[in-house]
């Protein structure tokens, strides 16, 4: 039970099935965790297993990755460990933390600390700590501040995080100004936790969260990207999002969440655009396959209409329109996620998808010949099953024929690139010709006029579909001519 407070009546049955979840998980780890707290303890120090290994352990979802914390200072820990884990790293030495590896677990020990922001720099101060109530009062929040000591198993929980586990609510140890005043990030951790958790934010929080979200400006690009990315990859995204806006913390780095509250979308069947928007990625989520989370599909599915604010036009009959939108989104997205300093490769799909995003609309008139078929595959490449996804998803009418209509056209043009791609390589759209036969067919070296010629070809194969050699060499001449390259 907690030193702090016991639990209330009513609560004792869920807490009872916590602490169950929590002696089942650390019977699991028992083995190498105690022995590394025996070693600790003959050395004349403390461990604790802390943070979100106890409220894993509590909520029965303990990982193998392990935190500890511990009174011992890191050249300590290196001389307790040495000989006894399998392997040791130190890259984060400076804020106090060894890391091991022992029978497949990845331990993090770090020396009891009391780390704050000067309000100017983006960087931590690391003080070490003295104590293990001065490490835990120093946590971002209640249920990530307890702690059971190794190899004893005494629970520590000074701050009531038992009791905000079972009430399902996110709440800082200290003052949440004080909290987040000392690290503005913790902000943004509140809503990622309400995300991957399903809980809620204490008003206090939230208070705190919506009068300071501007110190989020002290952070770092990449922190901020890190904890967006466990948020839109969280259980419910959607709480987490609405939790940015509502309190204003999307406006800091995500603005063009924001704006799209703004805007009432073209078909006027929504609130609108930024509601549409959750509904898509809600979608989406349920897209996906079971194992893990499709950040690049999320990601495409929150920024897919971020185009419409900037394209938003009025007709004279009154309708709303955003004609190119999906133009204007890609570079946008493009600029927000490098903004964010997202991997290249990363960026590069999430703006492909949103630029694709619309191009299914108008397949249902009956307007795609086969070579639109095809020119749809070769654009998505190995985006496809995304773009798929993510079209569906976008389908978010309240009218019922009218959604049923569209997903029937969907499925037609699903089918209808599976019987193509059963006659053609559509996976691989690729010119009849290579680079050595348009050569040797020319006569000409390698160079601009071979890519081209290459070029040329690959638009002759999106168009008619496959040519047999014959026909292939023909329209290379033909084109040839034309370009003035022979007689």
């Amino acid at each position: 039970m907690s030193e702090a407070s016991a639990p209330h009546a009513a609560d004792r049955r869920e807490l009872t099935a916590a602490q169950r979840n929590a002696v089942a998980e650390l019977l699991r780890v028992s083995p190498v965790a105690d022995e590394l707290g025996r070693r600790f303890v003959r050395a004349g120090h403390e461990l604790h297993l802390v943070g979100g290994s106890v409220r894993d352990a509590l909520l029965g979802r303990l990982g193998d990755d392990l935190d500890f914390c511990t009174d011992a200072h890191p050249d300590e820990t290196l001389r307790i460990i040495k000989g006894w884990a399998e392997s040791i790293w130190e890259t984060g030495r400076e804020f106090g933390t060894i890391g091991a590896q022992r029978d497949g677990l990845r331990l993090e020990i770090t020396t009891f600390r009391a780390e704050s922001y000067d309000q100017v720099t983006r960087n931590p101060v690391v003080v070490y700590g003295t104590s293990l109530t001065e490490d835990l009062r120093r946590r971002d929040f209640t249920i990530n501040a307890m702690a059971v000591s190794l190899p004893e198993h005494r629970f520590t929980d000074p701050h009531g995080g038992l009791d905000d586990l079972s009430a399902k609510v996110i709440r800082t140890p200290a003052d949440p100004r004080e909290s987040f005043g000392d690290d503005p990030l913790r902000m943004l951790r509140a809503a990622r936790f309400a995300a991957q958790l399903r809980f809620a934010v204490h008003p206090d929080v939230h208070t705190a969260m919506s009068r300071m979200a501007a110190d989020l400006d002290r952070i770092t690009a990449e922190r901020i990207r890190d904890e967006f990315t466990k948020l839109l990859c969280g259980a419910d995204p959607i709480t987490g999002l609405r939790l940015l806006v509502d309190t204003g913390l999307a406006e800091r780095f995500l603005p063009e969440l924001t704006g799209l509250k703004l805007e009432i979308d073209e078909h006027a069947q929504h609130k609108d655009v930024y509601e549409h928007t959750l509904t898509v990625v809600e979608n989406a989520v349920s897209f996906e396959e079971e194992g893990g989370c499709d950040f690049i599909l999320r990601m495409a599915a929150l920024m897919h209409d971020v185009g419409k604010p900037a394209t938003k036009a009025v007709g004279s009959d009154g309708r709303v329109s955003f004609h190119h939108h999906e133009v204007v989104g890609a570079r946008l997205t493009k600029a927000r996620m490098k903004a964010l300093r997202y991997p290249k490769d990363i960026t590069a799909k999430v703006t492909a998808l949103v630029a694709l995003h619309l191009r299914f609309y108008g397949y249902g008139r009956g307007e795609w010949t086969d070579s639109a078929v095809r020119r749809y595959v070769a654009d998505a490449g190995d985006l496809l099953p995304r773009l798929h996804k993510l079209t569906r998803s976008d389908c978010t009418t309240r009218n019922r024929r009218k959604a049923a209509q569209l997903g029937a056209d969907y499925d037609a043009l699903e089918d209808r690139i599976a019987r193509i791609a059963a006659e053609e390589d559509l996976a691989r759209v690729r010119p009849d010709l290579d680079g050595n036969a348009i050569m040797e067919l020319l006569g000409v070296p390698p160079g601009p006029v071979v890519g081209r010629a290459w070029k040329h070809l690959k638009e002759q194969r999106l168009e008619h579909g496959p040519l047999d050699r014959d026909a292939a060499e023909a329209e290379l001449l033909r084109w040839a001519r034309a370009e003035g390259l022979i007689s």
